[in-house]
């Protein structure tokens, strides 16, 4: 996925380890990024001041008249990068459109210098973008007369096109949206469908106005059938002349060219956000699921522990049970001394020191 920033990653860390060496460095270096831009790095050892940048890229649209030598407005921003370091070589290397010529001794050893490099390093940009900016500049043009014109199909990266088409006061962009997953397409759907009504408060007055549609709109009539299948609508912003007089066209043109990657970006932060909560939730359902699974444990243990102790009782006769469940000779010996009869002691008494008879004489005697 490109970077959403218009420095090269790749060129800036070797041209600073070129810059920051302590010794003279050998590198012939040949690096590709998104969008098919093609680099190549020289510095030769016996010459480590001066190092060589080469860069090619395909051009957006096989419409639009450029030849292999870049429009002299481009090339008058790249010399405006810092004339004292960056020299452009006429005619450039073979098989690249632009050839600058750094001379790194001439930089200053401060922040500056860091800076300045970040600059050469988005030269990329300011070549890609000014082919774009070669139709914006004509938004406000006093040629274009009343009525629409022919569609300019754009490639910024294969398999993902998108159209200018000229109009009155107005140019409007149009990208068709494919996406591979299902689920992207309906999480980019809902962004769309929030972007057009975000687009339409007073809080984004100045912004492009944005429209979204499941169908083709009517200025792609007559293009063909494969470039407009798509699953994920049509976006289309109108740039008017607000939108790219002074420093605000490059800003717009850098927009327009990774709009297909601010929505890839988007629809994958959701997706991961989405995932992270679904992970979040079954692991508070497992973790509930876990608990009760410990407390049913502990029940079914306290029950297997009753149960072993009937099982003990259950091994000794039932007087014996009773006996240890009950112990009736305790409980007779606890309610036998809290009964009190009066008199009942010295009855007792004196029916001990009774002479004993036997019962016929006890009979007799009675008779």
């Amino acid at each position: 996925m490109a970077c959403f920033e218009r420095t090269s990653p790749a060129l800036k860390e070797i041209l600073l380890k070129i810059y920051r060496a302590e010794k003279s460095v050998e590198i012939d270096h040949q690096m590709h990024e998104f969008g098919s831009v093609q680099y190549h790095v020289q510095c030769s050892a016996s010459d480590p001041h001066q190092t060589y940048l080469s860069i090619s890229m395909p051009l957006l649209s096989e419409g639009l008249q450029f030849t292999s030598r870049l429009p002299n407005y481009t090339l008058d921003v790249v010399k405006g990068i810092y004339p004292d370091v960056v020299e452009i070589i006429e005619p450039p290397k073979d098989g690249y459109q632009l050839t600058l010529r750094l001379n790194f001794a001439r930089l200053p050893h401060s922040k500056v210098s860091t800076k300045i490099i970040t600059e050469i390093s988005s030269v990329q940009a300011v070549i890609l973008g000014s082919q774009l900016k070669a139709m914006l500049r004509l938004v406000d043009s006093q040629e274009i007369s009343q009525g629409m014109y022919k569609p300019i199909k754009l490639i910024y990266h294969p398999g993902e096109p998108f159209y200018v088409i000229k109009q009155p006061a107005k140019i409007t962009a149009v990208f068709p949206m494919r996406f591979k997953e299902n689920t992207d397409v309906i999480i980019a759907t809902t962004f769309f469908q929030e972007l057009v009504v975000v687009g339409s408060t007073g809080a984004c007055a100045k912004a492009p106005h944005c429209i979204w549609s499941p169908i083709p709109p009517p200025e792609l009539r007559g293009e063909p059938i494969e470039d407009l299948s798509t699953n994920g609508g049509f976006v289309s912003f109108d740039i008017t002349f607000r939108h790219v007089e002074g420093k605000k066209l490059d800003k717009t043109v850098w927009n327009l060219l990774n709009f297909y990657t601010f929505v890839k970006y988007h629809v994958k932060s959701t997706r991961g956000f989405i995932h992270r909560r679904m992970r979040k939730r079954l692991g508070d359902l497992v973790e509930i699921l876990q608990n009760a699974g410990i407390e049913e444990e502990e029940q079914i243990k306290n029950k297997v522990q009753g149960f072993k102790s009937v099982r003990k009782l259950a091994r000794f006769p039932r007087p014996e049970i009773l006996k240890r469940r009950f112990n009736f000779s305790k409980k007779l010996k606890r309610i036998r001394s809290r009964l009190k009869i009066h008199g009942f002691s010295r009855f007792r008494r004196r029916w001990l020191t009774m002479p004993k008879f036997s019962s016929v004489t006890r009979y007799t005697k009675l008779k």
